[in-house]
């Protein structure tokens, strides 16, 4: 079976993965690789677009930095840090595709996450889908008068929002209102049953936030800076982000 052969051109030394190393906490190990194999044995983006974990670090350790900037695996790395559990010198690979994922013009990064990145800076929602206030809103307590009248035994079931002191800010993935509504309630109900002291906030409620996925630091910083704010200003002591 034919392998691929990876050719080096004569060039000067690496500097993006030395550069990304200084701003990483204990520069993320990367110079501790002993190429066993356990990042790629566990990870869900192996063998995509011919790339895995370790060759993806190996590259960077060969100084292909060109190559690594325009490869589309780092897209596919879902930064589930699995890689980093089971590595015995605990390399921080995630972050090295994150700070190489900054390294794209802002227009060539996917389409999908770059629009749901700035579809969340549209309002204060922060919803991926653009679901403003309003319609948030109105989706949770049009779901929430149905459950009452078709359900027995949920007439008391309870679905705030805003609701000023509560203990819990809960998050929620904003696909659902959007398309599939009836997903929020076996959550109210956990809740409900919990006795939970819960809140939706018409603010900062989408749960997901695609800027950081799309290593956008300041559209990422941005999200949560609303967010935040939202639980603080509703008073609430704990954010229970569902992502």
């Amino acid at each position: 079976m034919a392998e691929e052969v990876i050719r080096l051109k004569k060039k000067k030394g690496s500097t993006l993965k030395d550069e990304i190393a200084k701003i990483l906490p204990e520069g993320g190990n990367l110079n501790l690789c002993l190429t066993c194999g356990m990042c790629s044995s566990g990870c869900p983006a192996t063998g995509l677009h011919d790339m895995d974990p370790r060759k993806f670090l190996r590259m960077a350790a060969l100084g292909m930095d060109e190559e690594l900037k325009k490869h589309p695996w780092s897209w596919m790395c879902t930064m589930c840090m699995r890689c980093i559990y089971v590595c015995p010198m605990q390399i921080n690979i995630p972050q090295l595709v994150f700070n190489i994922r900054g390294q794209w013009p802002r227009e060539e990064r996917p389409k999908g996450i770059l629009g749901s990145c700035d579809m969340a800076l549209r309002n204060d929602t922060c919803s991926a889908m653009g679901t403003t206030e309003e319609d948030f809103q109105f989706v949770v307590e049009d779901v929430l008068e149905e459950v009452r009248e078709t359900q027995p035994g949920w007439e008391e079931l309870e679905a705030p929002i805003n609701k000023h002191g509560a203990y819990f800010f809960l998050n929620q993935n904003s696909r659902e209102p959007v398309t599939e509504p009836d997903e929020m309630v076996p959550l109210w109900k956990i809740m409900h049953l919990a006795g939970a002291d819960w809140t939706y906030g018409t603010k900062g409620w989408a749960a997901e936030n695609y800027c950081m996925f799309m290593a956008d630091n300041d559209a990422w910083k941005h999200i949560l800076e609303v967010k935040v704010k939202a639980v603080e200003d509703l008073g609430c002591k704990v954010w229970l982000n569902t992502e």
